[in-house]
């Protein structure tokens, strides 16, 4: 590292799988401040006080469209004028939150119902590391290299990641439906053309005569899990596994590792009868 004197970029993030891909592309060039952290949901986030100090210092801003963003970033950049605020999901086609029996939105709901979650899938996460690459040698392009070579080998990361999902995916092609309580895997299903049965109905708990057709159709579609976030409540999703003898999995779109993770979930799908 010729630039000695360089003393790093600092960026800010809104969730952690955000942090993990700009540490994978940034390595000891940038300092990484996480906002909405570990064991919170991002719909109701507040930063605290020391988080704001960190926004005011930081040089980039990496927003990925979860709701905290909505309410925050106006205050983020009134805190910080020269804070470059640089969108992850360019380039990213959107899917809206659906639910499993609601079909359609009017096109005037369309965007507030756009699903955030778009790092669920490994497609989607190149396009993400892109972004971060190009943002990062725009602000510091003495050290494009090095923001390459790390942007290379996460790259490839990316691609190992998504074959291994296919190859557990393939070993039960009849296995195509996973339920949900909430709805955050829309991206995943897509990817793999799987198909996700939400509980909650547009973050709403479903109503008794809901649930009971909710329950009809996993049984139909023999379900073998449900996927549960440690930021929700489980309660309905552990009748609903009482119910039809299936396991209740933990697992949430905010793990830092999202390898492990999308890897993790192809297996929950394809385990079991």
């Amino acid at each position: 590292m010729s630039n000695y004197l360089f003393a790093g970029i600092h960026a800010v993030v809104s969730i952690l799988p955000q942090k993990t891909f700009v540490e994978a592309i940034g390595g000891d060039m940038v300092t990484v401040t996480l906002m909405v952290l570990p064991g919170n949901s991002p719909h109701t986030y507040e930063p605290k006080p020391s988080q704001m100090k960190d926004i005011s210092k930081a040089e980039l801003y990496f927003a990925i469209g979860v709701e905290f963003e909505n309410i925050w970033l106006d205050k983020f950049k009134n805190l910080n004028k020269s804070i470059e605020v640089i969108d992850l999901s360019h380039n990213i086609e959107k899917l809206s939150m659906l639910s499993h029996h609601k079909k359609e939105h009017s096109s005037k709901h369309q965007h507030q119902n756009n699903d955030p979650h778009i790092w669920t899938s490994p497609d989607n996460v190149q396009i993400i590391a892109k972004n971060i690459f190009e943002a990062l040698v725009s602000i510091d392009p003495d050290n494009r290299n090095y923001y390459k070579q790390n942007y290379d080998k996460f790259i490839s990361l990316v691609v190992e990641t998504d074959r291994e999902i296919k190859t557990i995916l393939s070993k039960r092609p009849n296995r195509t439906n996973f339920m949900v309580f909430h709805p955050s895997w829309g991206y995943f299903a897509k990817t793999y053309g799987l198909q996700q049965l939400s509980v909650e109905i547009e973050g709403k708990a479903p109503k008794p005569k809901e649930l009971i057709d909710l329950m009809r159709e996993a049984k139909k579609e023999r379900i073998s899990a449900i996927f549960t976030q440690p930021e929700f409540s489980d309660n309905i999703a552990k009748v609903i596994a009482n119910e039809l003898h299936i396991k209740v999995i933990k697992v949430s779109p905010l793990s830092p590792n999202w390898s492990k993770n999308l890897i993790n979930i192809a297996n929950a799908i394809v385990d079991g009868e």
